[in-house]
């Protein structure tokens, strides 16, 4: 595969799971391990045990919503610079635009940790092209990425931007039992009205831009890198280890 293949994890995945299975994630030789910021679960915090417990696994974010957790109240204290990418999004901002370039610039100060923003439409992956070091693209498929990403490299160029990264989330089962919480998860999102109005506008349903195979991860290299967002029946450390293991032979496998 051109696309590097990371990991992801709910945020609320326990300390002691994240400390337990950030070795074997870097073992197992995949790029970056990236936690998503939900309410009562701290991504920043997941990634302190993370990189406590591995010696060069990239660590990232995604993504922080703004408008909940604005860019000045993170706390970047014992985050290893060099292997950190601080993913960050609007949320729900009436003025999201203004939110992640104040937020961009907010960071700049004060870390050197890469920044990628999590961006649905054209606008706001013009704005990470010229301020950002790439995009978190999420909820696409194969061909809606491609699309994306072809956008992005537009918005690049223009901006004198090469080396900007395209990144993409994408909810992913390794076993059969995993399906019915995936497809609670498609629905949820279904029902998220920025998300609703982009699948609309793409004329796809959320289930269709998940995967649960190999030849579904050989379609997705159409990025610089893919995050497979684990989805288990519990989210159990057993769970996430047969996650990691069998997602690991689909990427020795894929072209």
């Amino acid at each position: 595969m051109r696309a590097a293949v990371s990991i992801g994890l709910t945020g609320t995945t326990d300390a002691d799971v994240i400390r337990a299975l950030a070795p074997r994630i870097e073992i197992l030789g995949f790029s970056t391990l990236w936690i998503n910021d939900v309410p009562g679960g701290d991504s920043l915090d997941g990634l302190r045990v993370a990189g406590d417990a591995s010696e060069e696994l990239g660590l990232a974010t995604g993504v922080i919503p703004l408008d909940r957790r604005p860019a000045g109240t993170l706390d970047l204290h014992g985050l290893p610079t060099d292997r950190m990418t601080l993913g960050i999004g609007s949320g729900a901002a009436a003025h999201p635009l203004a939110l992640v370039r104040d937020g961009i610039a907010t960071l700049r100060a004060v870390t050197d940790a890469a920044i990628v923003v999590g961006a649905l439409g054209p606008k706001m992956r013009r704005l990470a092209a010229e301020r950002a070091d790439g995009v978190l693209l999420n909820w696409l498929t194969p061909e809606a990425a491609a699309d994306a990403d072809a956008e992005l490299r537009s918005a690049a160029s223009a901006a004198v931007a090469p080396a900007l990264r395209a990144v993409l989330y994408v909810r992913t089962i390794a076993e059969p039992d995993a399906r019915t919480v995936l497809e609670r998860e498609a629905a949820r999102y279904s029902t998220v009205p920025s998300y609703a109005a982009n699948f609309e506008r793409l004329g796809i349903s959320a289930i269709d831009a998940t995967l649960d195979d190999a030849a579904g991860l050989a379609a997705f290299d159409v990025v610089d890198e893919v995050v497979l967002r684990a989805i288990t029946p519990s989210g159990s450390l057993a769970e996430l280890e047969r996650f990691v293991e069998t997602v690991a032979v689909w990427r020795s496998t894929t072209p």
